[in-house]
């Protein structure tokens, strides 16, 4: 059911008496979203320009000769699904949820350390070792509007994929921000679903083979645990 709005005369209170549980875990998530709010947006629109000038320069111009992935039974069982470029670029917007529910400046610092350590992490393996997708473009040729993709985010930089390793990192913050807000458990479970449907997408559209994902989301893990701080109680029981 859809909360009436709050500000009708009446309404706020009615719905606090019918809803407490969830009237309360609105107000607090609005709490969180409005706290140090010009702090996240501009933190997270500079990190984001930064991430993405250093990673396309290396995908551009790689350090090295670039290594085509190999395929395996997974990328040949999951076929081209053009619908799945709209999970694909919901990532920028998951992506922002979990700092956007931090409280304090100390939150925001210590997610955002973690996070530039997993991408910088990333970043150094495209360095090192620049890896592409191999060319899939046949399956992908009734379907314009790949092919733009394709110029704007070449198949390169493919291993770990990053899309899958910030999706990671993300969905595992995102659990313990709806544990320790009390959320209910449906939403802990779109949140699964969310991140599911990410990961597939990133094969199902063709910018990934199943080794980047293997190798994003363990470098994820090496990551995403460690960032936690250690879960407090729910603010409701």
């Amino acid at each position: 059911m859809r909360a009436p709005d709050p500000s009708m005369p009446g309404t706020q209170s009615a719905w606090a008496r019918t809803h407490p549980h969830t009237n309360a875990l609105l107000i607090d998530i609005g709490v969180r979203i409005r706290a140090r709010f010009w702090l996240k947006a501009l933190g997270i629109t500079g990190f984001m320009g930064l991430f993405f000038a250093a990673y396309f320069y290396l995908l551009r111009h790689p350090g090295q000769s670039v290594i085509a992935m190999p395929l395996t039974v997974v990328d040949r069982w999951i076929a081209f699904q053009p619908w799945a470029f709209w999970p694909y670029a919901s990532l920028w917007f998951y992506v922002v949820l979990p700092p956007g529910l931090l409280m304090t400046t100390r939150e925001l610092m210590r997610y955002g350390i973690w996070i530039a350590g997993l991408c910088l992490a990333g970043l150094a393996c495209f360095y090192v070792w620049p890896t592409a997708v191999p060319d899939l473009s046949v399956q992908t040729a009734d379907h314009p509007g790949f092919g733009l993709l394709r110029g704007v985010d070449a198949a390169g930089n493919a291993c770990p994929s990053l899309h899958v390793a910030t999706a990671s990192f993300s969905a595992l913050w995102l659990d313990h921000l709806l544990r320790e807000v009390g959320a209910p458990r449906w939403t802990r479970l779109l949140n699964a679903l969310w991140f599911g449907l990410i990961v597939w997408s990133t094969l199902a559209i063709k910018q990934h083979v199943w080794l980047d994902v293997v190798a994003g989301a363990a470098l994820a893990l090496l990551f995403a645990p460690a960032s936690l701080p250690r879960r407090r109680q729910p603010l409701r029981a």
